[in-house]
């Protein structure tokens, strides 16, 4: 019980220090791959709207979802956080499509 005690302090004491600007030490580990295929049939969009959505080509999303290409890591990383949290996403690339809808809400 106690190494596992220590285990969460010291990853809370590197959170505390990585969002205090300390990164040394700190390094992501992205999946190798990310379904790209499940993520869009989740937010229920055909490959165009996904792709018009996020800032993706069409041709990259095709060839991702076919296996004929594996996306960069970059790619990779922006998939995982839509794949997170989509609604934040789409809040960041589409400000005026947020405000309108707040607009309505009122």
């Amino acid at each position: 019980m106690t190494k596992l005690f220590d285990d969460l302090t010291t990853g809370l004491d590197e959170v505390e220090a990585f969002l205090a600007g300390e990164t040394s030490g700190c390094k992501v580990t992205l999946p190798a791959e990310v379904d790209v295929r499940g993520i869009r049939k989740r937010l229920k969009m055909t490959q165009a709207r996904f792709s018009d959505t996020f800032g993706f080509s069409r041709d990259a999303v095709k060839h991702w979802e076919g296996g004929r290409r594996n996306p960069e890591s970059s790619a990779r990383a922006f998939l995982t956080v839509i794949a997170k949290n989509p609604t934040a996403v789409i809040a960041a690339l589409h400000p005026r499509l947020q405000q309108q809808t707040q607009k309505g809400n009122h």
